[in-house]
This record gives structure tokens, sequence and C-alpha cells, in this order.
């Protein structure tokens, strides 16, 4: 029993009158890294031009703010829709030991071929953490590069690689059919 606002209500009750109602549970972390942009296609005039200070060979840093977000039903027995100390665990393993404090472009192999921005690194923590989310589903995952920018990945579409028309239909239709 749990006490609220005065009266008693079952916990189970509580989980069952959420039935249907998809419930989103975020973990927040932080992290820091360097990157750079640069296209390797491009001149070096192109790549100054269309990244400006961001093409600096020598990077620059920031402080990343990262939000995982799990939807689904809580657990008729724990009320929870996932322990979030394993999504802490999962995050540690998968996003610090992979990125914090590190140069993006040259230590994280997952970021190889990309270019590091905030979608192509968003799209990335997706692909590590969707597969090993086994309570719940990966809903969204939201990076910060600063306080006034930042990157959505979510449920809504497979993430395709570029020019992966296959992907893209792939994650329509697996959204159609949820």
């Amino acid at each position: 029993m749990v006490r609220s606002r005065g009266r008693e209500e079952n916990t189970r009750g509580a989980v069952e009158a959420h039935r249907n109602a998809m419930i989103r549970v975020t973990r927040r972390v932080e992290f820091s890294a360097a990157h750079f942009y640069h296209n390797p296609s491009f001149s070096a005039e192109e790549n100054r031009r269309v990244f400006g200070k961001c093409n600096n060979p020598q990077g620059h840093g920031h402080n990343y703010v990262l939000e995982v977000t799990v939807a689904g039903e809580p657990d008729p027995d724990t009320g929870m829709v996932l322990d979030l100390k394993d999504l802490k665990d999962l995050l540690e393993k998968e996003v610090m030991e992979r990125m914090d404090h590190r140069h993006l472009n040259y230590e994280v192999p997952e970021l190889a071929g990309q270019i590091p921005t905030c979608e192509n690194i968003a799209a990335v923590i997706w692909r590590l953490l969707e597969p090993r989310i086994t309570k719940g589903q990966l809903d969204r995952v939201r990076l910060y590069e600063s306080p006034d920018l930042f990157a959505d990945c979510t449920a809504e579409v497979t993430v395709p690689r570029a020019g992966d028309l296959e992907g893209l239909e792939a994650g329509r239709r697996a959204w159609r059919d949820r």
C-alpha cells in the first residue's frame, strides 16, 4: 500500500492505472570530448569555408550532456520500466568508457569515416544502446553539444546510413507495424 494525499492505494493498482499508457524514463550523463569537422572529399579551402573554425585539426572540446529515454510499461512487480541502475551501467560501458575524455575523430572507432557532428554522435550512441536495452524500448537519444544546441535521435524511424534507402524503407515498415 502507498499513502497518497491521505488515501491508501494498492501499488499494483497504481501500475494497472497506467496500463496502455506509454511511460518514458530518462537518464542523463555528461562527458567531455574533442572533435573537429573535416570532409576528406573537400579541398582544404572548401573544408575551411564549410566548417570554419570547427575545421581546426587540433580540434576543440565540448562538455556533452546525453539524455537517454526508454519507453515502456512499468513491470507490475517493481513499478519500473527498467532498472535505472542497469541503464546507468550500460551508459558507463557503452558511452562513457568509449567517448569521455577522447578525441572523437581519432579514438572512437564507431565514428571512423564520419564527421563527428552532434547528429552523427547521437546516431552512433543510438546504434550502441538500442540492441542492449532489454526492458522497454529505446525511445530517444538527445545529445547536447552546448546548452543551446542538441540533436535528437528517436525511435520514429530506423537510423539509416546516408544513401541507405533500403534501411530507410525497413525503418518505415517497422514503424508502421508496431
